[in-house]
């Protein structure tokens, strides 16, 4: 076979390559669709100044970077901010923490561990709105079942909803419950995936239990811990549905996020500020992709030591 002809044999036929396509069309379709549309049309919603009517009649002024300054010169700024990041960070701290523990605990494989296992995902499964609704009902200042379980011990009822102290962590706990089962299914398959040799061979060195875990287990466990917090992370900064459900963002703002905050500058106004809203929208979206980014050269680091 000459050299042309070798050539022509590596290359992909016409047929081949139409059908490459043709397999990754809706793929494509459906990022198009779905991601890059609205995020491009967040940006643009973002540089422009609209109203009800310059959204439908598409008139709005150019703004340039006009309502990202606005946003952050807001009274409003600096609270939701910091809100957002207790929020994230010690829901990602108990979740994962919480979710490791019932993981290593579920590894033992004891008689109805796959039972309990399974009820463990009941909160995962619930709608957000029946979850968020539960809470709220179980955190009642007056009727809570809470509020009820620490009467019995004298403690006076806290307002829990209610309270500029409280609210932001009702919220913190209610999402904190909600995402336990994520982390607990995917460490579980992580711990599931180690050699048992490598505990085997750790056994016969000595190395058992807190030793165990923390020498052989839990460095194994670092890439599916990383990605298990990347992706808590991600979601956890724009939750919105349980804090709406249950505080609204208050009382006095006590609990408000940069994702309450873009919903109401968006939607929960008279008059509604488009623009503002979505320069909020665009904070969450560039604070995922900057720790995206940061896991990704990460992961690099790790393979090429």
């Amino acid at each position: 076979m000459t050299a042309g002809e070798r050539r022509a044999a590596g290359r992909p036929g016409r047929t081949g390559r139409w059908a490459a396509w043709a397999f990754l069309a809706p793929v494509v379709v459906y990022l198009a669709v779905f991601y890059a549309y609205p995020l491009y049309r967040n940006v643009e919603l973002s540089l422009h100044d609209y109203t009800v009517r310059s959204f439908v009649q598409g008139d709005a002024p150019f703004t340039g970077t006009a309502n990202y300054a606005e946003v952050a010169g807001d009274a409003t700024f600096g609270p939701a901010l910091w809100h957002t990041v207790v929020f994230t960070l010690v829901s990602l701290v108990f979740q994962f923490t919480i979710g490791l523990a019932l993981a290593v605990f579920f590894a033992q494989n004891f008689p109805l561990s796959a039972t309990l296992r399974a009820l463990f995902l009941v909160p995962w499964l619930l709608p957000l709105i029946v979850s968020a609704s539960t809470w709220s009902w179980m955190l009642n200042s007056d009727s809570g079942i809470v509020n009820a379980a620490l009467a019995v011990f004298g403690v006076d009822p806290v307002r829990w909803l209610t309270s500029p102290d409280w609210s932001l962590w009702s919220v913190i706990i209610a999402n904190v419950w909600i995402g336990v089962p994520f982390n607990l299914v995917v460490l579980y398959s992580g711990l599931q995936a180690i050699d048992p040799a490598v505990h085997e061979a750790a056994a016969l060195d000595g190395a058992v239990g807190w030793r165990r875990f923390r020498t052989i287990t839990f460095p194994l466990l670092r890439p599916v811990s990383a990605i298990t917090l990347l992706l808590g992370l991600v979601y956890t900064l724009k939750v919105f549905d349980i804090i709406w459900i249950m505080t609204r963002g208050g009382p006095s703002g006590s609990s408000t996020t940069f994702a309450t905050w873009s919903y109401r500058l968006g939607f929960g106004n008279l008059l509604p500020e488009f623009g503002r809203g979505a320069a909020v929208g665009n904070l969450l979206i560039v604070a995922a992709l900057v720790f995206g980014l940061v896991y990704i050269r990460a992961q690099r680091r790790q393979a090429l030591a």
